[in-house]
Formats: structure tokens, sequence, C-alpha cells
């Protein structure tokens, strides 16, 4: 069975467990990547670069929102 990674990341950021993000260079076995900073184990979950666009407008939206709550 495929675990589906990047629906359940998707989820994740929904429920407001997402606390940040950042894009580096060189992570683990990965290289570039989109690097998500959760609240809640697992903390951190890399996102490939061709990945990207999938999160693009989520992230707007979730940079909107923590705009507004600071």
């Amino acid at each position: 069975m495929m675990y589906p990674y990047h629906n359940r990341i998707k989820q994740r950021i929904k429920n407001g467990e997402l606390i940040d993000y950042e894009y580096v260079d060189h992570y683990k076995d990965i290289g570039e990547c989109l690097l998500l900073h959760f609240c809640s184990p697992p903390f951190t979950r890399p996102v490939r670069p061709h990945k990207y666009c999938e999160y693009a407008d989520i992230l707007a939206q979730w940079d909107k929102k923590m705009r507004k709550t600071q």
C-alpha cells in the first residue's frame, strides 16, 4: 500500500500544524528541497523540487494567515 505522503502533509497544513518552512540546498540524502516544519511528529517533512508547484498556493495562503496573527 502506498502512503499518501503529500495528501497527509496538505491535511496537516490545513489543520494548522505547520509552524514554518524553508528552502534548503542540502537535506540529508535528498539534496535541494522545501522543508516543512510542524508542531507535532513527524516534525519535519521534505518536499522535492518537482512538487513545489503543488505547495505554492497553499504556502501563500499560510503566509497571509500568519501575517494577520502576528
